[in-house]
C-alpha cells in the first residue's frame, strides 16, 4: 500500500521538477538570444526605474546603517567614560569640601540621563535603520521575480512567432501558446514602493536624532 502511494506522488514530484528545469533552460537560452540580438526584449520603464531606485537606496541604506550604528556605538562609549568619570570624581571629592552631600545624586541622576538617551536612540533610530534594510532581501527577490516573468513572457512571445510563422502550421499547438503568452501577460506583480517612502523615514530619524540629543543635553546641563 505504501508503494502504491508514493509512486504518484515521485512521479508528480519528477514531473514538477522537470518543468521547472525547462523553465529555467527556456529563461537562459532567451537571455542568450537577447544579448546576441537575435531576439527583442520586452522592456518596462516603470520596473528599470524600480530596479534602479531599489540598487542605490540598498547602498544608501547600508551606509547610513552602519554610520547609525557607529554613532550609537560612540555614545555608548561617552556612557561609559561619564561613568568611569562621576566614579573617579566620588573617590576623590573629599568628605569635607562644598556639595560633597549632592555629588551622588548629581552623578547617579547623570548615569540615569545616559541610559535614557541610549535607550530611545536604540528604539527610535537603531532599530528603525535596521528594520529598514531588513526588507532588502525580500523586496529584491521580488524584483527579480518580476524580472524573471519579464523573460517567461519574451520566451513565449518568440515561440509563439516562431509557431506562426513555420511553413506547416501547429494550430493546436499555436492555441496553447497563444493562451500561455495572455496568461503571462495578465500576472502583473506590483513594483515595489520601497523607495518612495525613504525621504520620510530618513528625515522622521534624524529629527528624532536631533530631538533627543538636545533633551539629553538640556536635562544634563540641568543636574549641574
Amino acid at each position: 500500500m505504501a508503494d502504491n502511494k508514493m509512486g504518484p506522488n515521485l512521479q508528480a514530484g519528477a514531473g514538477f521538477f522537470a518543468k521547472r528545469v525547462q523553465k529555467s533552460l527556456n529563461r537562459a537560452q532567451e537571455k542568450v538570444l537577447q544579448k546576441l540580438g537575435k531576439t527583442m526584449e520586452t522592456k518596462d520603464e516603470q520596473f528599470e526605474l524600480c530596479f534602479q531606485n531599489l540598487n542605490k537606496q540598498q547602498t544608501d541604506g547600508s551606509r547610513l546603517f552602519k554610520d547609525v550604528k557607529a554613532y550609537y556605538a560612540a555614545v555608548k562609549a561617552m556612557h561609559e567614560t561619564s561613568k568611569r568619570l562621576s566614579q573617579t570624581l566620588r573617590e576623590v571629592y573629599e568628605s569635607d569640601w562644598n556639595g560633597v552631600e549632592d555629588l551622588a545624586l548629581i552623578t547617579d541622576s547623570e548615569d540615569l540621563l545616559w541610559n535614557d538617551y541610549e535607550e530611545k536612540l536604540n528604539d527610535q533610530i537603531v532599530r528603525t535603520m535596521e528594520n529598514y534594510t531588513s526588507q532588502f532581501p525580500e523586496v529584491k527577490e521580488r524584483v527579480a521575480k518580476r524580472g524573471r516573468k519579464l523573460v517567461d513572457y519574451d520566451s513565449a512571445r518568440h515561440h509563439l512567432e516562431a509557431l506562426q510563422s513555420a511553413k506547416k502550421k501547429d494550430e493546436a499547438k499555436i492555441t496553447k501558446h497563444l493562451k500561455n503568452l495572455r496568461q503571462l501577460g495578465q500576472k502583473k506583480i506590483p513594483v515595489p514602493t520601497i523607495h518612495q517612502a525613504s525621504s520620510t523615514r530618513y528625515i522622521r530619524m534624524l529629527s528624532s536624532s536631533y530631538v533627543e540629543n538636545d533633551t539629553h543635553t538640556d536635562e544634563s546641563a540641568q543636574n549641574y
